[in-house]
């Protein structure tokens, strides 16, 4: 039987979140269909606690203690609730910690805030640095590397012919990192090859956006599973090369670059 629940959004399965998880019995995630480090059901591979979605535009005109009265419904022996320190529930977000100790006549737990070189570990922030390219910053607050995933899809076909062979992922629903180029890790199968990975625009050849990952000293052939990529560190920004050679050279770097550091 499930005494106690964490509520909150936990896009990410952060650090942060794996504190009020360990102090619960279950998650309740509050989903608005807006996260982009975990989508959806992406939750589940981070964590060994049972998770229960509560759809935003199913619950957003409850009242505070209608909120709590479903919980109360839904989880018949509820004892304790856990939640963040900034958690804020019920219609417009009307309800806060004391609203919550104030109609749930269990106990409530609030974890304060968690912070990581004296930032505080929050979605929002690990969201920011993604964004930036600040990948290890980003994978220190998560607790591991952050992960992406897709399915390959057909590529222009001149890495094979001019430089290296690459995968070309089709990518819904995550975040992507800044433009540029990542020591990786891609996941074919079963199995977790080293790599080197592209995302951004091909400015020296086509111009068009990309997912593209090489797998370093293999050879892979006619990929159809579903392909996931964890990315360790940032090489190098994306850049327009005046010709193919010169691309191809640092394409040879970038290589060089990836194995010496995963």
């Amino acid at each position: 039987m499930i005494k106690s629940i964490a509520i909150g959004a936990f896009d990410g399965i952060h650090t942060a979140h794996n504190v009020l998880a360990d102090k619960a019995d279950a998650i309740v995630v509050i989903e608005r269909n807006s996260a982009v480090l975990t989508p959806g059901h992406k939750r589940a591979n981070y964590t060994k606690k049972p998770i229960f979605f509560y759809h935003l535009d199913k619950i957003k005109d409850l009242t505070p203690k209608e909120f709590i009265d479903l919980l109360v419904k839904n989880f018949k022996g509820l004892e304790e609730i856990v939640v963040g320190y900034d958690f804020g529930f019920g219609r417009d977000k009307s309800g806060n910690i004391s609203t919550l100790e104030e109609f749930f006549k269990g106990s409530v737990t609030v974890v304060e805030m968690i912070k990581y070189e004296d930032i505080a570990i929050h979605s929002r922030v690990i969201k920011n640095y993604i964004r930036e390219g600040k990948i290890q910053k980003a994978n220190k607050m998560l607790g591991r590397n952050y992960q992406i995933g897709g399915s390959v899809i057909k590529g222009q076909g001149l890495g094979s012919k001019r430089f290296v062979p690459t995968l070309n992922i089709d990518v819904a629903g995550y975040l992507l990192p800044k433009e540029g180029i990542y020591a990786t890790q891609t996941k074919i199968g079963d199995i977790w090859h080293k790599s080197v990975s592209f995302i951004g625009h091909r400015v020296s050849t086509d111009g068009k956006f990309a997912v593209e990952t090489h797998i370093i000293d293999k050879e892979i052939h006619c990929v159809k599973d579903l392909v996931e990529i964890r990315f360790e560190h940032f090489i190098r920004e994306n850049r327009k090369f005046e010709n193919l050679d010169d691309l191809k050279d640092q394409i040879d770097k970038d290589i060089q670059k990836a194995k010496e550091l995963t």
